[in-house]
């Protein structure tokens, strides 16, 4: 029995009285066993799918482009046929950037749309709101961004990276291959950097690297010069960035004005990818990141992806790490209920385990133990043209350790 079962059977007294709330939608209509609070309607040809993104507000420059490659796997999924024959009908709403609007949304999604998964979210702040919802209510959401780890749910698939597949990756490299002594942690103000710059500094205290500053900035706010200065003042060997959103942009033209570039004081970023770093006015050649995809990752599936998305979005469209999870989400979806021959939201979950999936990014592969997914890491640099090629890997998919159990020097007790 999968370890999620067990767990919900020792549910709360809120999430009994939401779903008997919500018998009054019938249950499922498809004739399948399922809770009685499921009012997805599987009787006809179509099938609801939620797709939950900010369409506006600060982070709405990552999240319109996943939004975006969630619509293209949908059109391709009905074009091969749909899921068990049905077609995906999609049912797109706005988290506009604000965790709240999330968690609402997603109630909305699940309660009156009557969706059968969700998929979407970016921030951890959008996600941690989300996730009592679909708790409670015992829908699905699949969450397509990397993050800080540190916890798994039975309800949600995490198809971006964990901790140990991209932010440890990042540190072996910067201490094995570029020998750093000294780094500087730079994040926006929530829940993703905070963790992040936690276990990055228990890292750097195991491996005698010194933390020479640390500085962090609300999500919306483009007040970056201070900060800046202090990373002119302190010369770390390197700025490990964890801002998100169009904040980036305040933060480079910061970087640019005092003088500081790849040459002088490299970055390694771990939440700018293609499209971000296309809106950013400044050279950004040379500064690092840490994916698990690029847009020019060499593979036939890549190239299948990013031709398709060239000619549905234009020639100039680009595609990145979120983009890519996500559009991953919607075929591991599929993939799940067609081996649980079911949209029951139980009986995905527990067919879950072992789904594969040949990615543009490689090969994907769920755990059906802590629902995220084996990832090869990567290293990348920004090129003049603003596309990141590789310059290191895992060199195989790196199996998901989200509680990083795998590590002796984490104590999660300690700042």
């Amino acid at each position: 029995m999968n370890h999620f079962r067990s767990r919900l059977a020792t549910g709360s007294v809120l999430a009994l009285t939401v779903a008997l709330g919500l018998s009054a939608c019938g249950g499922s209509k498809s004739g399948e066993e399922s809770a009685a609070s499921s009012c997805v309607d599987t009787s006809g040809d179509s099938v609801k799918l939620g797709f939950l993104n900010s369409l506006s507000g600060a982070m709405s420059i990552s999240e319109t482009t996943v939004s975006k490659s969630l619509g293209m796997a949908a059109e391709e999924i009905n074009a091969d046929g749909g899921i068990l024959g049905k077609k995906i009908k999609i049912v797109q709403e706005d988290g506009a950037s604000e965790p709240t609007v999330f968690a609402e949304k997603a109630e909305k999604l699940i309660q009156q749309d009557c969706v059968a998964a969700v998929f979407g979210g970016w921030t951890s702040s959008s996600r941690v709101a989300m996730r009592p919802v679909f708790k409670s209510l015992n829908s699905i959401l699949f969450y397509p961004v990397q993050y800080e780890g540190l916890e798994a749910d039975r309800n949600i698939f995490y198809t971006g990276a964990t901790t140990n597949q991209q932010i440890i990756p990042a540190l072996d490299f910067l201490r094995e291959e570029k020998k750093i002594k000294s780094i500087f942690l730079a994040g926006s103000d929530y829940v993703f950097p905070r963790t992040a710059n936690k276990i990055i500094k228990q890292y750097a205290a195991e491996y005698g690297i010194e933390v020479v500053g640390e500085e962090y900035q609300p999500l919306d706010q483009g007040a970056w010069g201070t900060a800046v200065d202090k990373i002119v003042a302190t010369k770390p060997d390197v700025v490990f960035n964890t801002i998100n959103g169009d904040s980036n942009v305040a933060f480079l033209q910061a970087y640019s004005e005092k003088g500081l570039s790849a040459k002088n004081t490299p970055i390694i970023s771990v939440s700018i990818a293609e499209e971000e770093a296309a809106a950013i006015p400044v050279d950004l050649t040379g500064q690092m990141t840490s994916w698990n995809y690029y847009q020019t990752v060499d593979s036939p599936a890549n190239k299948k992806f990013v031709e398709a998305f060239k000619a549905k979005y234009g020639a100039d469209a680009v595609t990145s790490d979120p983009m890519e999870a996500a559009y991953t989400s919607l075929y591991l979806y599929k993939a799940m209920v067609e081996k649980a021959k079911s949209f029951d939201v139980d009986k995905v979950i527990d067919a879950s385990g072992g789904t594969t999936f040949e990615a543009p990014e490689g090969t994907v592969t769920v755990n059906g133990d802590n629902h995220h997914i084996a990832k090869t890491a990567l290293i990348g640099e920004v090129q003049p043209d603003k596309l990141i090629t590789t310059i290191w890997s895992s060199g195989e998919p790196i199996e998901p350790d989200p509680f990083l159990k795998g590590y002796s020097w984490w104590d999660p007790s300690k700042d």
